[in-house]
């Protein structure tokens, strides 16, 4: 230790904290040697606590004010020293400042999900998440639990912990509380006070307060949430006959759609008809184009159907007791030309009454005159 080290703890006798972070939750007063001057003056500022150790035991704490360290403001201090009433020299002593304010923004969360059994949709998973603040509300207890000889303890070294047990105390919360999943949102407020007030002995033991707990959200697996969407959204729609028409509708709409070109084409068709109707003088009925009036059909009659084709008859002939054929017309001509059909053959037709000859067959007689004359000379 240099003289001026030595020179300098001598005398200074002013005790203070100022505090330019915002996540100190204590921060132990540094002095060579851990020599306090007697009489020096201690500054101790609104939202802070000074907490004297002496020889690893917590003798005296100091509330907001300005005090001379002596001994009528020392009384542990005092009898644990057995100092008389003319002391006068310097003492060794640990004095730890511990921030008293409210320390916001921390964060909880759970990092698995949580199973519960839900009324409606049977077991699910939840998460949830949220902010809390955090106030030391006994200095003393905090700094024997908690702090130890830290000389500068964090908000980051505790909120850890904390965290764990809000969690842990929101599971048995959440899982006994027999709110359906869509209900949580609208009781986060009394889950938030149930939970504060679930954890606040052990955090007490802590030398700890949490003056506010918020739940900010509590949600589903995604592939839960996508089922809920679809059936909110089948709510929404209600009618579904009705709104699948009117998506139908909307896509006769957009430009570019195949329903819609198509939806054009009829239209211009049924144009095309109407304009044709209108030229022709057809007047439009509900049920379509209605016909002409007979005053306004043409004078001219259509023409009659052409005749339907003869039909060929097949002949049958008898001679001796017997019958051949069919034979065609053609036929029997060429039988008449090699002598195997006369005038007296006898022949039938299907629709002929019986058979007659064949010279009294109009259709055959004419067979009979196409032959040519007997030769000269015969």
């Amino acid at each position: 230790m240099g003289i001026l080290d030595f020179l300098s703890g001598q005398f200074i006798d002013v005790i203070h904290w100022v505090d330019n972070t915002r996540d100190t939750m204590v921060w132990r007063f540094e002095r060579e040697g851990h020599e306090i001057k007697y009489g020096a003056k201690l500054t101790v500022r609104e939202g802070q606590t000074a907490v004297f150790v002496h020889e690893g035991q917590i003798a005296d704490v100091f509330t907001p004010g300005l005090y001379m360290l002596e001994t009528n403001n020392m009384p542990i201090m005092t009898s644990l020293q057995h100092w008389d009433h003319g002391f006068r020299s310097p003492f060794k002593s640990e004095i730890y400042f511990v921030n008293t304010t409210r320390f916001n923004g921390l964060k909880w969360g759970t990092k698995n999900p949580i199973i519960c059994r839900d009324p409606e949709f049977g077991p699910v998973r939840l998460r949830a998440f949220g902010t809390y603040s955090v106030r030391v509300t006994d200095p003393a207890r905090f700094l024997s639990e908690i702090v130890g000889t830290d000389g500068e303890f964090t908000s980051d070294e505790i909120s850890f912990q904390i965290r764990n047990i809000i969690v842990q105390e929101f599971s048995r919360l959440i899982a006994g509380s027999g709110i359906p999943v869509l209900d949580m949102a609208a009781n986060t407020q009394e889950l938030g006070k149930m939970l504060a007030d679930g954890i606040s002995s052990t955090i007490a033991d802590y030398g700890l307060s949490l003056p506010e707990l918020y739940i900010e959200n509590i949600s589903l697996p995604a592939a839960v949430e996508a089922a809920l969407d679809k059936r909110t959204s089948m709510g929404v729609i209600g009618n579904l006959d009705a709104y699948t028409k009117f998506q139908a509708a909307e896509a006769l709409g957009k430009d570019g759609s195949a329903a819609g070109q198509a939806m054009g084409t009829g239209f211009g068709a049924g144009l095309g008809m109407s304009m044709g109707a209108q030229m022709t003088g057809a007047q439009a009925g509900p049920w379509g184009t209605r016909p002409a009036s007979p005053a306004q059909q043409p004078a001219a009659a259509a023409p009659p159907p052409p005749p339907p084709p003869p039909v060929e008859h097949v002949w049958h002939l008898a001679e001796n007791g017997q019958t051949s054929g069919p034979f065609s017309k053609a036929r029997l001509g060429r039988m008449v030309t090699e002598g195997g059909l006369t005038r007296e053959t006898y022949v039938w037709t299907q629709g002929q009454d019986g058979w007659k000859r064949a010279e009294d067959v109009a259709e055959l007689a004419q067979l009979f005159t196409v032959m040519p004359p007997p030769p000269p000379g015969a």
